[in-house]
């Protein structure tokens, strides 16, 4: 069985990956994906959060990074909860046909950089709370 510490730094490693996928993906102009892969990072900095502000190990699963956050208790200000609450759309949308291809049209680079450079800011903060 896993310590509660393990258990924090399994998301934290599995979310490092992630990032690592989010870089790889934009270099491809793969941004759809790449966006996709931002959300999924940020949602295991997340739960990793949870973990550390519950007596349980296990997060629920969801896929709701505010809710995640709000249930743990970490308020990251209005802006960047905004923000977190427009991200989660990327985890939804582009899982199903007919959303993927308005997406594919929503996606441009320059979309794209200025969502991963939001990201990135965020995963910054949630990385530092959890030291």
């Amino acid at each position: 069985m896993m310590t509660k510490e393990q258990y924090i730094s399994y998301w934290i490693n599995t979310a490092a990956q992630d990032w690592d996928a989010v870089e790889t993906l934009f270099a491809a102009g793969l941004y759809t994906h790449c966006l996709f892969w931002a959300h999924l990072a940020l949602e295991k900095l997340a739960k990793a959060h949870w973990v550390k502000n519950h007596e349980d190990n296990i997060p629920p699963k969801v896929h709701n990074i505010v809710w995640l956050l709000e249930e743990s208790e970490v308020d990251l200000g209005k802006e960047m909860m905004a923000f977190l609450a427009n991200l989660n759309e990327f985890q939804l949308t582009s899982r199903y046909p007919d959303y993927l291809g308005k997406m594919y049209h929503i996606c441009t680079r320059d979309f794209t950089v200025s969502i991963v450079e939001n990201a990135k800011e965020i995963r910054t903060c949630l990385l530092k709370m959890l030291q």
